[in-house]
């Protein structure tokens, strides 16, 4: 299909085009609020700067598509295939992508807040200084995607894949990762103050210079973790795997530390708590267990 007929019958008032053939075309800069493009071949297109606010590319095929700087508010793109394709610095608040394929995409500086990617690959996707706050990130997989500096307060990850992935200098503060497998996750100078960790497999993850205050680590597995100049004030550590983890430099003033093996732990010039901040942690969980 021509560009040129499509945006006429466009300016006629037509918004069907479903299952058009616009591979390759030039749609740099235009204007097509409420389209609708489900199925359509888009392949390699370029859609930059393009206003396509609650447009419907459900399905569509969009890989290596240009939507750099894309206006894609309330948007559709259901099982939509966006491998490769360039969403750099997209504005996509509320979009909704559930099924989306994204491996490989460039999202970076993109605007993605309260979105929906239920279900979406985004391995390998570059996602740095994303905006991601609130979204539902539910079963995405996000395996060796580069996240940092990120922003996900809010999101929510029940069951995402996150193996490798690259969360430093993230914003995670609050995010529930509970149960999670963190596996070689870098989270090198990611804020995570107030983070659930409890039960997550933390094998050999990167928390240097991460802000931890208060987080969750109950239960949870740090064996060849990380945490040099971690600052750890406050975070619950009870029965936390600590088998060859490295806390040199970090700061674990008032942890708790119930139950947990401190004997195969790197601590060189760490803070580590007072004997009366383990007394008096020890003596608060007892009584708690009396009164059950």
């Amino acid at each position: 299909m021509k560009v040129r007929h499509l945006l006429r019958l466009y300016e006629q008032g037509n918004r069907d085009f479903a299952g058009a053939d616009l591979g390759g075309a030039d749609l740099r800069g235009v204007t097509l609020i409420g389209i609708n493009l489900t199925g359509a071949n888009l392949r390699g297109a370029d859609l930059s700067r393009a206003f396509l606010i609650k447009s419907d590319l459900s399905g569509a095929q969009l890989n290596w598509a240009n939507l750099s700087f894309v206006k894609m508010s309330d948007a559709k793109l259901v099982e939509t295939d966006l491998t490769k394709a360039n969403i750099s610095g997209a504005f996509m608040v509320k979009s909704k992508l559930p099924g989306a394929k994204l491996s490989g995409a460039d999202l970076s500086g993109s605007n993605l807040r309260r979105a929906n990617l239920w279900g979406a690959n985004l391995c390998g996707a570059q996602l740095k200084r994303i905006n991601l706050r609130d979204a539902n990130l539910n079963g995405v997989n996000f395996k060796w995607a580069n996240l940092s500096e990120g922003r996900l307060i809010g999101a929510r990850l029940y069951g995402a894949s996150l193996n490798f992935t690259n969360f430093s200098r993230a914003w995670l503060k609050g995010v529930d990762f509970s149960g999670a497998d963190l596996e070689g996750v870098n989270f090198r100078a990611a804020r995570l103050s107030g983070a659930n960790l409890e039960g997550a497999n933390l094998i050999a993850a990167n928390l240097t210079e991460a802000q931890l205050e208060r987080v969750n680590f109950q239960g949870a597995d740090l064996t060849s973790a990380t945490l040099a100049r971690a600052s750890l004030e406050g975070a619950n550590l009870t029965w936390a795997i600590l088998r060859k983890t490295d806390f040199s430099g970090a700061d674990l003033r008032g942890t708790k530390l119930y139950g947990v093996d401190l004997d195969d732990i790197q601590q060189r010039s760490a803070i580590m708590p007072t004997s009366a901040d383990r007394f008096a942690y020890s003596t608060a969980l007892y009584l708690e267990r009396l009164s059950l």
